[in-house]
């Protein structure tokens, strides 16, 4: 019977020194997570409290109010409640789909062929990253208001087209995992380049794709500026972020808190819900990388 290997001074502070990394990784983790989720645990507390409750104390319990402010949501008619989701869902859905297919299309065109301007290229683009939308805010809603496009729900997809960040995030994901002999094989195959782009790479990028495709889901569903410059409050396109914004202007009449947490509560479900449909191919892709590595 072999005997316990005795662990030496080295070893042993090794292991201590183990240990305290992976007690102080966890406490770090502990402390990034409840501060992440504060905030959404707060808003769905809140929801459920009326407006003196929430202006005079703060805890962490749930009120009885609930339906109370549920009702006053739904039946306020000069919210526009549904319509204005369903304006921010036409204009978020599009913009993220179109958005990362024309990006990762040009990533595709960048990463795939070789040809004279290919750096210079890439170059413009990530400057064009690095411009602030308010820069050329000014310029494109004068183009706006002279061709008469306002009130409407082209001037808020048309600038979500041109995505920069998406087309970086997915270009370094096809240097990592897209080899080109897949694509020269669909080649020889007989493909062309559409097909092969289509039904070759894309399902290779599908869990970029599904990550810059929340991304730019929440960041139109969450966009003010650019709405606020080219819709009106009450107009049918107002988006809700408009209408919540809107709320604002009771503040000296009837503002109620929680109406207020109710209507912010109701705009995250479908942020939710996107998250939860697209989350299964960012799992499938960490899955399927951790195979091959």
């Amino acid at each position: 019977m072999a005997k316990n290997k005795t662990l030496s001074a080295k070893e042993i502070r090794g292991r201590r020194l183990l240990i305290l990394r992976r007690v102080i990784a966890y406490f770090v983790l502990i402390v990034v997570c409840v501060v992440a989720i504060f905030p959404f645990v707060t808003l769905l507390v809140n929801l459920t409290k009326d407006h003196a409750t929430l202006t005079s104390t703060f805890n962490l319990f749930p009120g009885k109010e609930f339906l109370n402010n549920w009702n006053k949501v739904i039946d306020d008619s000069n919210l526009a409640l549904f319509q204005s989701m369903f304006n921010s869902f036409i204009v978020a859905a599009i913009s993220c789909v179109v958005s990362v297919y024309i990006a990762t299309l040009t990533a595709y065109g960048l990463y795939a062929y070789d040809f004279r301007l290919k750096k210079f290229a890439f170059i413009f683009i990530m400057v064009i990253l690095m411009v602030p939308t308010q820069v050329s805010a000014l310029g494109y809603v004068n183009m706006v208001r002279a061709w008469g496009m306002t009130n409407s729900y082209i001037p808020l997809i048309f600038p979500m087209i041109a995505a920069p960040g998406v087309f970086f995030f997915v270009k370094q994901y096809m240097e990592s995992s897209l080899p080109l002999e897949i694509v020269e094989a669909g080649r020889i195959d007989g493909g062309h380049e559409f097909y092969i782009f289509n039904f070759v790479v894309m399902p290779i990028l599908k869990p970029a794709m599904a990550v810059q495709m929340i991304f730019q889901f929440v960041a139109s569903w969450n966009s003010y500026f650019m709405p606020q410059l080219l819709i009106d409050t009450n107009n049918k396109n107002a988006t809700l972020p408009l209408i919540i914004a809107g709320l604002q202007a009771e503040a000296n009449r009837n503002f109620d808190l929680g109406k207020v947490y109710m209507l912010l509560g109701i705009a995250i479900i479908p942020l939710i819900i996107v998250y939860l449909c697209l989350s299964k191919f960012i799992i499938r892709g960490v899955a399927l990388g951790s195979v091959k590595g």
